[in-house]
């Protein structure tokens, strides 16, 4: 979700910028990884451990710098870059090829899978690696297609600052207009939205240098003075008109519900219809009744017909998958996934 990765290039892009906070229809549809994972700290540090073939280091830094400065714009975060090869640094930056890092043996990891794939995939807080993949084109500018070298040249900015999210602990929106969303590198969405500053500053506060947006919010001077409100208080720091959470209705899963007791941390998988079909089917997975839209790397993986999670009280629940022909569902398989209570101690 990358925490997710994106598989096709866009043709188009757009100037940094932050939409309207207090005009249109407001519908809440950022996510924050269930977790909570998020860093303890503001001041963020972040190394390029290993640079692209198709680009040279200015352009990559400048690149990177740009994606982080999407994010600390509308946040108090602030990012620096650390070039002492010795020193640590809390998000880590690597272009590489087919098998990197962990992904070989990591069965939740994926490796990545050559030109014109997946582009990128990052982790959560406090892991903090963002992952590029280097048999793809990158560049400073706008995402395009060469026809004379016949590849899609990969906007650098725009994929960074979707992964950067990601790093810091957000997952997928459902608005298509965020940078969050998970066709924004499909569609070549550049831009921060609402969307995005309030999933961000749900989980790290506002860019409120006075500190006092908050303390008035919660006074009711939201509803008492909203004219007060909307001239003294900055509009990325929108306290007083985020939407509550949209009520959906779940996707019902099968009636036919295998259930599996599993040991805490084992790595459990599953495989949507029959080992041979005569023509790959199209799969969609489901948790709760919630579809799964991409892999969330060191959690969830879904790879063709294929899933895997990591045991333990996030991924908890029941796994359905459907099998679509020509539009239609033709089958769908459930299983419920339940923790193995531990042996007691005998100490």
């Amino acid at each position: 979700m990358e925490v997710s990765g994106a598989a096709l290039r866009p043709q188009t892009s757009g100037s940094s910028r932050v939409t309207q906070a207090f005009g249109g229809t407001r519908n809440k549809r950022y996510a924050i990884n269930p977790l909570g994972h998020k860093w303890t700290h503001h001041n963020i540090t972040y190394r390029i451990i290993k640079f692209p073939n198709t680009l040279n280091v200015e352009d990559t830094r400048k690149a990177i710098s740009i994606a982080f400065t999407k994010w600390s714009d509308v946040s108090p975060l602030t990012f620096t870059e650390v070039t002492d090869g010795n020193a640590t640094a809390d998000i880590t930056i690597g272009f590489y090829t087919f098998n990197h890092t962990d992904c070989w043996w990591s069965p939740l990891h994926p490796c990545f899978d050559g030109l014109n794939g997946e582009l990128a995939h990052a982790f959560l807080p406090p892991r903090g690696e963002i992952h590029f993949d280097n048999h793809e084109f990158w560049i400073l500018g706008k995402s395009r297609f060469s026809w004379k070298q016949g590849v899609w040249l990969n906007d650098l900015v725009q994929v960074a600052a979707h992964e950067i999210g990601h790093a810091l602990g957000l997952w997928h929106s459902r608005d298509p207009q965020a940078l969050m969303h998970p066709n924004a590198t499909y569609t070549g969405q550049r831009n921060i939205a609402q969307d995005d500053v309030w999933g961000i500053q749900r989980l790290y506060g506002c860019l409120d240098k006075k500190r006092v947006c908050d303390p008035w919010a919660r006074l009711g001077f939201c509803e008492r003075r909203k004219t007060f409100m909307k001239k003294n208080c900055p509009q990325r720091c929108d306290l007083c008109y985020e939407p509550l959470e949209a009520v959906t209705t779940p996707t019902p899963p099968p009636a036919n519900v295998k259930i599996k007791m599993v040991p805490r941390g084992k790595v459990v998988g599953f495989r949507c219809g029959t080992k041979n079909p005569r023509s790959p089917p199209k799969v969609s997975w489901y948790k709760d009744g919630e579809q799964i839209l991409t892999s969330i790397p060191g959690y969830i993986v879904m790879k063709d017909r294929d899933l895997r999670i990591v045991a333990n009280e996030f991924n908890e629940g029941v796994y359905t998958c459907r099998i679509h022909r020509r539009g239609d569902i033709v089958s769908a398989n459930s299983w419920a996934i339940r923790l193995k209570p531990e042996e007691p101690s005998n100490s």
